[in-house]
């Protein structure tokens, strides 16, 4: 297949939401969240997983158990199921990633986070993902700790910027940077999203020496935006995060 052009400067030009505008009854990674993220002008970062039957569903842990009153595995259930339980403290049920689309609509950019397992194929979910974006309208670009979802859409020709999630977590080792070498070298990125613990960084002035993207997650106080920013970095925001950057526009 041949790969199409990709447009990847939208993702330098806004802030995200960290799961959503989430917090005081508003769980993250539900549609009222999005919702709230919308209305603020913010761009939505999301997490997605793949349900037993294939479905993409908008949920950050392997478990239940921290986020609703289930247990088990989210994989382990079809999208029947997933879309029945409520999540805590909450009216709001997990949302599939064709819901979340629904509601978005083109409104605001969207950073798609597949998470996956270090020893299951990434393919069902990359094809899932891609399945249920066809024909969406808006910008959308997909990321991930895993190098191989990168890899999946390059080798399959999707139009989607590519971008690799790296963390050292404030805790720079050679193994670490041996690791994040080999990992960006593997997925060779449009556009990376580093742990904003770990700015500034080699890394990150490579990137922006190159003019790529560059996002940094998760900036939940005034201190961590302005590291980001000093770093060319946009924010994936959060918390007391959300706060300071909107005194500052």
């Amino acid at each position: 297949m041949e790969q199409q052009a990709k447009d990847c400067g939208w993702i330098g030009r806004h802030a995200y939401a960290h799961r959503g505008l989430h917090g005081d009854g508003c769980p993250e990674n539900s549609l009222a969240a999005f919702r709230a993220a919308i209305e603020a002008g913010l761009g939505i970062e999301c997490d997605l997983r793949k349900a037993a039957d294939g479905r993409v569903m908008v949920f950050h842990d392997a478990e239940l158990a921290r986020l609703t009153e289930e247990s088990g595995l989210l994989a382990d259930r079809g999208v029947g199921e997933l879309t029945a339980i409520t999540l805590r403290g909450s009216s709001e049920t997990i949302p599939t990633l064709r819901d979340m689309l629904a509601l978005v609509g083109g409104e605001v950019p969207l950073l798609l986070e597949l998470k996956t397992e270090a020893d299951r194929p990434v393919g069902p979910l990359c094809r899932a993902v891609r399945r249920d974006c066809e024909g969406y309208g808006g910008d959308v670009a997909v990321m991930s700790f895993d190098p191989r979802v990168a890899r999946w859409f390059t080798k399959h020709g999707s139009s989607f910027p590519l971008g690799l999630v790296v963390t050292e977590e404030g805790r720079p080792t050679l193994i670490a940077h041996i690791k994040r070498r080999l990992a960006v070298e593997l997925a060779k990125p449009d556009f990376l999203a580093l742990d904003v613990r770990d700015l500034p960084s080699g890394l990150s002035r490579r990137q922006i020496a190159r003019k790529a993207p560059l996002v940094s997650w998760t900036v939940d106080s005034a201190a961590a935006l302005e590291t980001a920013l000093e770093a060319g970095a946009m924010p994936i925001l959060e918390g007391a995060g959300v706060a300071a950057f909107q005194a500052r526009t």
